[in-house]
């Protein structure tokens, strides 16, 4: 057989084929990719055009491995792997500084840190990866990262790892346009009182939740919740169709669609709802690579963190 001359599979296609099979979810897998969701979902279809079959169906609410798919989702790990320690094995200079960066927020958006994410990501000797905040200490314990920008503190982590404060993201209110609050520049929750929030469980950020969940608890009335789904793009749309509002990080406020508005939180509120991102490295740390890294990242922002009210 000429493997010259018959088509294959890319190693881009695998990669993202790779990431939408573990989250079963487009826009996580995007995230994970660093990159946008239209692109991810081209380079599916043209591995799907390459291979004569489908690998996922989806709908609203699901996405699911074919029969074909999971078939691929082993060989097409082995590959990457393979590939991978392949690349570590030629590599000559084995000192690269592996970072890690919550997906919850947009860095891009954020320009006391983007600047020096962009010039650090962009260096050889630089690999970044975005995933939950709970994931990326978890492998930064194990020893696979690092550094991490993560969204809050957490206690549980303090006798192993170092956390420098970074910056405070303020979230937003997204709610339907139809309501009537949606007139004025700033809410409080007591203002959409009347809708459910869409919330997360603890077990995906227990620092972020446990934060927020006080604030909620000393709040004159009954905040209603229900679950958020897994794709914000969903709950967005639900929110737009008056089925309940959802607080967001401000760097993330872009999708748009008929019925939806974002609406910032009155001063009182925005002071104790947000989340505040940390750079986490282990304490015993002492690689000269990674401690300039994390000097670059720190010397933008300032010196300590702005007390709560």
């Amino acid at each position: 057989m000429n493997y010259f001359s018959e088509k294959l599979p890319t190693i881009k296609q695998l990669q993202c084929f790779v990431a939408v099979a573990h989250e079963l979810n487009f826009r996580r897998a995007a995230e994970q990719m660093r990159m946008t969701q239209p692109p991810l979902t081209r380079q599916i279809q043209c591995l799907e055009d390459v291979l004569g079959c489908h690998l996922f169906t989806r709908n609203t609410h699901q996405v699911h491995l074919t029969e074909e798919g999971m078939q691929l989702q082993a060989q097409a790990m082995q590959l990457i792997e393979q590939l991978s320690q392949l690349v570590k094995s030629l590599k000559v200079d084995s000192g690269v500084v592996r970072m890690g960066v919550t997906r919850t927020l947009d860095f891009t958006l954020i320009p006391t840190i983007n600047a020096h994410l962009e010039k650090l990501t962009d260096a050889d000797d630089v690999a970044s990866y975005q995933l939950s905040s709970k994931q990326l200490l978890q492998i930064l314990a194990r020893g696979n990262l690092d550094i991490v920008l993560t969204g809050e503190k957490s206690s549980s982590h303090d006798d192993e790892f170092d956390f420098r404060w970074l910056h405070r993201e303020p979230l937003m209110l997204a709610l339907p346009s139809s309501h009537p609050a949606s007139i004025k520049d700033s809410l409080s929750l007591q203002d959409v009182a009347d809708l459910p929030l869409y919330w997360f469980s603890r077990s995906a950020n227990p620092s972020f939740y446990d934060k927020c969940e006080g604030f909620f608890e000393k709040l004159p009335f009954t905040l209603k919740r229900k679950s958020e789904p897994d794709d914000s793009l969903l709950t967005l749309a639900n929110v737009a169709r008056g089925k309940g509002m959802a607080l967001m990080p401000e760097s993330m406020c872009l999708s748009t669609r008929e019925g939806l508005c974002y609406r910032k939180l009155e001063a009182r509120t925005a002071r104790q709802l947000n989340i505040d991102v940390y750079l986490v490295m282990r304490k015993n740390e002492q690689r000269e690579k990674v401690l300039s890294a994390v000097e670059q990242l720190l010397s933008l922002s300032p010196r300590e963190q702005p007390e709560r009210v």
